[in-house]
């Protein structure tokens, strides 16, 4: 059994909302993107210049514990992202774990939405390394990778399994 991760972007239905209003109750702004690389959680690349971006207030937990009826409490959190102003095509499929080239954090949530720990990690080569090492808590349900930089939420991580020979 090998256990791979994916990355997953902002939901499509949310980014349809948050394109209109964003978590914190203010009208999405968008601008073109003159220098390019702001990472965008839509779909999990950075920004060209000339995209039309903005950049929105995000409760990823908020939202994760409400469609499966739990509260995080004090755990609930928003904070800014970036997303491309109109709808892209998301992520590339199969691609590799985005955002991994710089210091990270990953942070364990439980099933209750509670945070149950995180790690820094300093090193690119050992991301999926840290990410394993999550995931072998079994009541670790969800991992957010975070920049250090900011602590902004860049995406969401939950475990795939698949038989191989």
């Amino acid at each position: 059994m090998t256990t791979t991760y994916t990355a997953r972007p902002i939901a499509p239905r949310v980014l349809k909302e948050l394109r209109t209003t964003d978590d914190a109750g203010r009208p999405t702004a968008p601008f073109t993107d003159t220098e390019g690389g702001a990472p965008l959680r839509c779909c999990l690349g950075r920004s060209e210049p000339g995209d039309r971006v903005a950049l929105v207030s995000y409760a990823p937990l908020r939202r994760w514990a409400a469609d499966r009826g739990v509260d995080p409490g004090a755990y609930d959190e928003q904070g800014p992202v970036f997303i491309h102003a109109e709808e892209c095509a998301g992520p590339d499929a199969g691609a590799a774990l985005p955002f991994t080239n710089t210091h990270r954090t990953v942070r364990r949530y439980s099933a209750e939405g509670h945070i149950l720990g995180g790690r820094l990690v300093e090193e690119p080569d050992v991301f999926e390394q840290a990410l394993g090492e999550a995931f072998d808590d079994p009541a670790v349900v969800l991992v957010h990778v975070r920049a250090v930089e900011y602590g902004c939420f860049l995406y969401e991580v939950r475990r795939d399994s698949a038989d191989t020979p």
